[in-house]
């Protein structure tokens, strides 16, 4: 094997040499140590590797009295568990048992191999790729040979790159779950106030509104409020590259943001409908699943030459912002499920028209339409730092290891 072939395209500064090349039989051991009911019974996951099964929020019926023959789990050690193939072997940080169904597995030089190493190693590209060999039975019950995982070669660095590699790449994902707390914390918080600062059911106040407003909520049809536009019916040969007019479509619409997906362009000379301009709503109206009717994104730029395509309802209104938080609420909901139709996943321009939707005066709906804009700006926010960082992840696990 050439020198070359033996380094990673990406490494941390001062270190150069070979990487050793080592089978798994001499870097690892496993463990079967039973007798320990006293501890708490720990969980395999993909994306969290050992927890706590009481964390799991899962209510999983098993006899006590069996825990006796679980296995035990340690600190740095690894469980082989039940369709691991898909995403490495799960790491635990934490004391516990297992189901004895599973194998556990440690390093055999802890002072020459770093758990939290092999915990990267074992959830990169490379190592899940190569993971396919050593597999056995079909679909969702293959499970990992572990006779088999210790014949197959690594490439391993000395322990200090290890430490580096490692702790650079942990970092990274205590990044991740922080940016991830802040979305799903931010998320959370913009779904109660969606239920709260829009009035209920047979109610003409919400519960929650801005100081110096006290006026009742008019309930009005969206048909006498705003104005509706529709989309673009066009044919195959009226598609062309991309030097046409872009048609936004339901693949488009993802999050409440406008996404490139599949992108669908036209000639011209096929448009005759109205373009979309900053602030107008687009809406799917039909689909082939049920759940993505009524999915929708406010346009936030410019985009010349962009219709929607037929699938789709355009809506305009001068607080935009203010229709865009109705339409995240439950109420938009449950107007849908009352005017799909039995077979044909669709609301009519008709039937969407005739919508109720509670109306504060134009002040009130200002302030709450800027307010949700702003949530809305935080999640994008964090949703995109995540996404920049899980790609940087990936880029690194890709090149970081031989």
């Amino acid at each position: 094997m050439a020198e070359n072939s033996m380094k990673p395209r990406i490494r941390f500064k001062g270190y150069t040499d070979a990487w050793e090349q080592r089978k798994a039989e001499t870097l690892f051991i496993s463990y079967a140590e039973k007798g320990y009911p006293e501890l708490p019974v720990l969980s395999a996951t993909q994306d969290k590797g050992m927890v706590y099964r009481d964390d799991t929020g899962k209510n999983i019926f098993h006899d006590k009295s069996n825990e006796i023959g679980y296995k035990r789990v340690q600190p740095g050690q690894f469980v082989i568990h039940l369709r691991s193939f898909q995403g490495g072997f799960a790491h635990s940080a934490i004391l516990g048992i297992t189901s004895p169904a599973y194998t556990i597995f440690g390093v055999k030089e802890g002072e020459k191999q770093y758990d939290l190493y092999w915990k990267c190693v074992f959830s990169s590209p490379k190592f899940v790729k190569r993971l396919e060999t050593v597999t056995y039975g079909i679909r969702d019950g293959r499970n990992i040979s572990y006779d088999e995982f210790l014949t197959m070669d690594f490439l391993v660095p000395k322990y200090e790159e290890q430490l580096e590699i490692a702790d650079s790449l942990v970092k990274i994902d205590n990044l991740i779950t922080l940016h991830q707390r802040k979305y799903d914390k931010i998320v959370n918080i913009k779904k109660a106030l969606l239920e709260k600062m829009f009035p209920s059911d047979a109610e003409t106040t919400p519960k929650i509104r801005f100081k110096g407003f006290t006026d009742a909520w008019e309930q009005r049809k969206l048909g006498d409020t705003i104005d509706f536009y529709s989309g673009l019916t066009y044919s195959p040969s009226d598609i062309v590259k991309d030097d046409g007019v872009f048609v936004l479509r339901s693949c488009n619409v993802q999050e409440g943001e406008i996404v490139d997906d599949d992108n669908v362009y036209v000639r011209a000379g096929a448009v005759n409908s109205d373009n979309v301009s900053v602030d107008d709503i687009i809406v799917v109206v039909r689909n082939g699943s049920r759940s993505l009717i009524g999915k929708h994104a406010k346009i936030k730029k410019n985009m010349p030459k962009t219709v929607i395509g037929a699938f789709m309802t355009g809506l305009r209104y001068k607080n935009s912002a203010y229709l865009n938080a109705v339409l995240n609420t439950s109420i938009f909901a449950r107007e849908i499920e009352k005017d799909l139709g039995a077979t044909i996943n669709q609301i009519t321009t008709g039937a969407f028209r005739k919508m109720v939707f509670p109306f504060p005066k134009q002040p009130e709906q200002s302030l709450i339409g800027n307010f949700f804009e702003q949530l809305d700006n935080l999640i994008t926010l964090h949703q995109r730092q995540l996404e920049k960082l899980k790609n940087i992840k990936s880029a690194l696990l890709e090149k970081m290891f031989v």
